[in-house]
């Protein structure tokens, strides 16, 4: 019965920062007293219950059923992860979004069994443009103007370097009780709020911007907003845990180049003493982001960690080998552990005061996926089991 014409559709899309984004809208729509539904990566909220999801963007037939329970549990909204996956598989056929938003496209899922060239990626990103009413862009994105072409939407955007609708300006980041911060004067017409953010860095920045642009569209004060941004952590995207010894542990879902890179540039401005850089990649997978995930840990961090992450049925030292062509390209030292946990160890028992260690790419994800067979790893209870054995 056509759910998605009962709610407002708010699809999000973008290599990196899907995830963040729309919990930013979630929880500004929710301070400003919204029942909010959810589909994304990490799981999917019906306005009464959460359930884990497969892919980002479900099937069908999948998200039909997560939009029916939506409507019987009266949400006013939903908020959807929208991958380019989605968009080219049609499992978003017959939901038009009243709000799309675009992110940034970076090359990446491009390989077998995913996209077979940036130009596919591409357009199937910008087909969300052609999905929705309003269009909402970053638009210090170099391909912008390839994903608005031939766009059938109203446009606004977003930026940090040019005259936008919503713009952001004196961004600075600090470090309070452990926790690094970012702070930033948001400008939307002559309205100017200064706002604080529990989420680290530029790129959290951004995502606030396209999640500040999407609520103007709705019933939100200026107060909410900013008590919404002051207080939302997203589960395992910039996620500090404490080890009680004096350095930053922060879990991260980084998982390809750009957002690595994004993210190690960003931890730098919070000047520590050495970063730790703990990562590997999945198999079965486009090896090209190995190779390049491997430089820029090397480029950027003092110390990379080359570990497993999900080699699902390849030779987890196989993977290994081809992140370190990457990490010999660079001037950063390193050290291999294939197991995650004692590669961890070996973090923790290294980092002294001041120090940011960083565990990249598992990010929410609380398994380890090998030969076929999920086996439970979460990072969190490793790192308790670490200081319990200690």
């Amino acid at each position: 019965d056509h759910p998605a014409e009962k709610m407002k559709m708010i699809g999000i899309t973008g290599t990196n920062g899907k995830t963040t984004t729309a919990f930013l809208v979630a929880g500004i729509l929710r301070e400003a007293g919204y029942r909010v539904g959810m589909i994304g990566t990490i799981d999917s909220y019906d306005g009464r219950w959460s359930e884990a999801m497969r892919n980002t963007t479900p099937e069908s037939c999948e998200i039909h059923r997560l939009l029916s329970r939506m409507v019987e549990n009266e949400c006013d909204c939903c908020v959807m992860e929208v991958s380019s996956q989605g968009i080219a598989l049609q499992r978003t056929a017959d939901v038009f979004f009243d709000i799309g938003v675009f992110l940034n496209i970076e090359s990446d899922h491009i390989g077998k069994g995913e996209h077979a060239t940036f130009s596919e990626y591409l357009y199937c990103k910008s087909r969300l443009m052609r999905q929705c009413g309003i269009g909402i862009v970053n638009q210090d994105d170099p391909n912008v103007n390839k994903i608005l072409a031939g766009h059938t939407c109203e446009v606004e955007n977003f930026s940090i370097r040019h005259p936008s609708d919503v713009m952001a300006e004196d961004e600075w980041y600090g470090m309070e009780s452990g926790s690094l911060q970012s702070h930033f004067t948001v400008k939307r017409e002559w309205r100017r709020e200064d706002i604080v953010m529990q989420l680290p860095g530029q790129f959290n920045i951004y995502n606030a911007l396209a999640a500040i642009s999407v609520a103007g569209h709705f019933k939100v004060e200026r107060e909410q907003i900013k008590a919404a941004l002051a207080k939302q952590i997203v589960p395992g995207r910039c996620q500090n845990m404490t080890a009680g010894t004096g350095y930053v542990f922060l879990i991260d879902y980084a998982h390809n180049a750009m957002s690595l890179e994004s993210l190690l540039t960003t931890i730098r401005k919070y000047e520590p003493k050495k970063i730790y850089c703990l990562f590997g990649c999945g198999g079965n997978r486009a090896k090209a982001r190995r190779y390049e995930m491997g430089e820029v840990s090397s480029k950027l961090a003092d110390l990379t960690v080359v570990t497993s992450d999900n080699p699902r049925n390849e030779e987890p030292m196989d993977i290994i080998d081809d992140i370190l062509v990457g990490v010999h390209k660079g001037p950063g030292k390193y050290v291999t552990i294939p197991d995650r946990k004692e590669a961890i160890r070996y973090c923790m028992e290294h980092a002294g005061k001041g120090d940011i260690v960083i565990l990249a790419g598992k990010g929410h994800e609380d398994y380890q996926e090998i030969r076929g067979v999920k086996h439970h790893m979460d990072e969190r209870d490793l790192i308790r089991e670490i200081i319990e054995e200690a």
